[in-house]
C-alpha cells in the first residue's frame, strides 16, 4: 500500500529527524528496515516501545556494526536497497565501512540520505548539538517569543521535524526519481540549519524589506498583532484567532459584540494595545466551548487551543480521521492523502525481530545463512 510500495529503505536508528524521515517514508508503502545498535544506546527512546510513535511501520534488526560480519549483513541488504538513511556525526559512517561511496560501489542507484544538524561540513560539523542549538543559529528562535522575554522554544518542529526530517525525505525522494531516470544514484546532505532556514525564507524577505521587527512579538504574525494571538476564557481554557484581512476582522468584531470605532483599526498599530485589551475583556466572559458554538465554523479565521488529549477527539478531526488509534495509543494518520494509493495503516513500533524482518530482502537462501549468526546476534545482547 502507498505510492512508495516496492521502495526500500535501510535506516540506521538515531533520534529525532531521522525515525521521523523513516516513518514518513514508512507510512508512504516503502518497506523501511531499521538498524538498530545491539549495545544499549542513549537514544532518548522512551519506555514502554509502544509509545516511541516514530518507529511505527517497519521492522528492524539489531547490530553490532564494529563487527565484520554485521557489516558485511548491511551491505548486502544496501545492495537490494533503493535508499539509506543515517543520522550520525560526519565521519561515523566511514569509520564503519559503510561510507557512501563504498555503499554505492555495491549499489551505484543508491540515494544515501544523510541527516545531521550542522551539515556535512562547516567549522561546527562535528560539534554535538540539538534542535534549540541549530534554530537559534538560522535566526528562527530569536524570532519566536514575546515581546520583552526570551525566545521560547517551538518543540522540535521548527528544527528536527520540519527543518530536518521533511527536507530529508523531500532530498530523498527527489534523488529516487533521479536514481530511477538515470540508474544514478547520489549523497543527500540534509542539516537542520539548512532546513530552518529554508523555512524561514519568507521571513528574511520581509526583514530585507523592512516589513518586520527584528524585535520579537512585535510584528503581525508573531504574536504581536492583537488579532493573530490567544486568548483566555472564562474557564481558563484558550481560544486562537487569526482575522488578517478586513472582511474577516470586521465580522470577528461584529460576532463578538465590539464596536470598531472602541477597537480601533488592526492596520494602526498605535491601537493594537487597546484592541488586544478588548479582546482579553470580551474572551473572558465566556468559556471556550461557548466560543466555539459562537465562532466555529464561521470565517473569523479562528479555533479552540486544545491539548494532545483533545485533539484526536474534536469533530473535524474525527470526520477526516486525522487520528488513529493503534494498540491502544492515539496517533497522527499518515499524511498526506493519496487517493489511488492510499498509505499503510499504522503498525505499532516493535523491538528487533531478528532473522524475521528479512523476508522481504533477502532470499530464503541467504536468509538461512544469516539465521545463526542473527540468533547468535540476539543471544549476546
Amino acid at each position: 500500500m502507498g505510492p512508495l510500495a516496492g521502495v526500500k529503505v535501510v535506516e540506521f536508528a538515531g533520534i529525532g529527524p531521522g525515525p521521523m524521515a523513516a516513518m514518513q517514508l514508512a507510512d508512504m508503502g516503502a518497506t523501511v528496515l531499521r538498524i538498530e545498535r545491539r549495545e544499549p544506546a542513549d537514544l532518548g527512546v522512551p519506555r514502554p516501545l509502544k509509545y516511541n510513535l516514530l518507529l511505527r511501520n517497519r521492522e528492524a534488526i539489531a547490530l553490532d556494526l564494529k563487527d565484520a560480519q554485521s557489516i558485511e549483513l548491511v551491505l548486502e541488504l544496501i545492495s537490494g536497497a533503493d535508499a539509506l538513511i543515517e543520522g550520525f556525526r560526519p565521519g561515523v559512517m566511514e569509520r564503519l565501512g559503510l561510507g557512501p561511496d563504498v555503499c554505492r560501489e555495491r549499489n551505484p542507484r543508491l540515494v544515501y540520505g544523510r541527516m545531521t544538524g550542522w551539515g556535512q561540513d562547516g567549522p561546527l560539523a562535528h560539534a554535538a548539538g540539538h534542535d534549540i542549538n541549530y534554530i537559534a543559529l538560522t535566526g528562527t528562535l530569536n524570532a519566536i517569543g514575546r515581546k520583552g522575554q526570551a525566545p521560547v522554544a517551538p518543540l522540535a518542529l521548527v528544527g528536527d521535524f520540519g527543518g530536518g526530517a521533511m527536507f530529508l525525505v523531500m532530498g530523498v525522494l527527489a534523488a529516487l526519481l533521479h536514481a530511477r531516470s538515470t540508474g544514478q544514484g547520489q549523497v543527500v546532505d540534509a542539516a537542520v540549519v539548512d532546513g530552518a532556514s529554508s523555512l524561514a525564507t519568507a521571513f528574511y524577505g520581509l526583514s530585507a524589506g523592512g516589513q518586520w521587527s527584528g524585535e520579537r512579538g512585535t510584528n503581525i504574525l508573531d504574536g504581536g498583532a492583537p488579532h493573530y494571538d490567544c486568548y483566555e476564557c472564562l474557564d481558563g481554557r484558550y481560544i486562537s484567532i487569526g482575522p488578517i484581512e478586513a472582511r474577516f476582522h470586521a465580522e470577528l468584531l461584529r460576532r463578538i459584540g465590539i464596536d470598531e470605532a472602541a477597537a480601533g483599526s488592526p492596520g494602526d498599530r498605535s491601537c493594537w494595545e487597546r484592541m488586544r485589551g478588548e479582546f482579553q475583556r470580551v474572551f473572558k466572559t465566556r468559556t471556550r466551548a461557548q466560543w466555539c458554538e459562537l465562532l466555529e465554523g464561521s470565517d473569523v479565521c479562528f479555533a479552540p487551543v486544545l491539548s494532545f488529549d483533545e485533539a484526536p477527539h474534536h469533530p473535524h478531526l474525527q470526520a477526516r480521521a486525522s487520528f488513529v488509534e493503534v494498540d491502544g495509543v492515539f496517533q497522527p494518520a499518515p499524511a498526506p492523502r493519496f487517493s489511488a494509493t492510499p498509505s499503510k495503516v499504522p503498525t505499532a513500533p516493535r523491538m528487533p525481530s531478528g532473522v524475521a524482518a528479512l523476508g522481504s530482502w533477502l532470499s530464503a537462501e541467504r536468509v538461512e545463512h544469516w539465521r545463526h549468526f542473527l540468533q547468535d546476534e540476539r543471544s549476546a545482547a
